[in-house]
């Protein structure tokens, strides 16, 4: 069993994922609702909308579209992305990308648990948790 994320924008699907892409790595893919059998029954201005997204790469999947739910999105913050990550290198290169236009909550310290650990919100609204445990180098 395995678990992903799954993400939901209001129209800036191809742009998130995309700067997620450029910060995490991976290999993105695309399906719009004009290129899926909903096409026909969808407004035009939809056409271009991200149906189904998805975001590959070493260990994770993130999956995401813009299709809202008819009760309209609402962000909160009961849900955090967490990357556990194999070097300083790459936990603190992340971190300053995801952060770009975000919020920082808690910049990169060493924990109690001999971690680097930080937290962030991104320019999406998306909740990032950033981890690298020293000791399992």
């Amino acid at each position: 069993m395995q678990i992903n994320s799954y993400l939901t924008f209001n129209g800036n699907c191809r742009e998130a994922m995309t700067f997620y892409q450029h910060c995490l790595g991976g290999e993105l893919t695309f399906q719009t609702i004009g290129e899926s059998p909903l096409s026909d029954k969808m407004p035009t201005q939809m056409k271009d909308c991200i149906l189904h997204s998805t975001l590959i790469s070493r260990g994770f999947v993130i999956m995401s579209s813009d299709m809202t739910p008819e009760t309209e999105l609402i962000k909160g913050n009961n849900v955090s992305l967490m990357l556990n990550c194999s070097s300083e290198e790459e936990i603190r290169t992340i971190f300053d990308k995801l952060s770009e236009y975000g919020t920082i909550k808690h910049n990169l310290e060493t924990t109690f648990w001999n971690a680097l650990f930080g937290d962030l919100t991104d320019k999406f609204d998306n909740n990032w948790i950033l981890n690298f445990d020293r000791n399992s180098n």
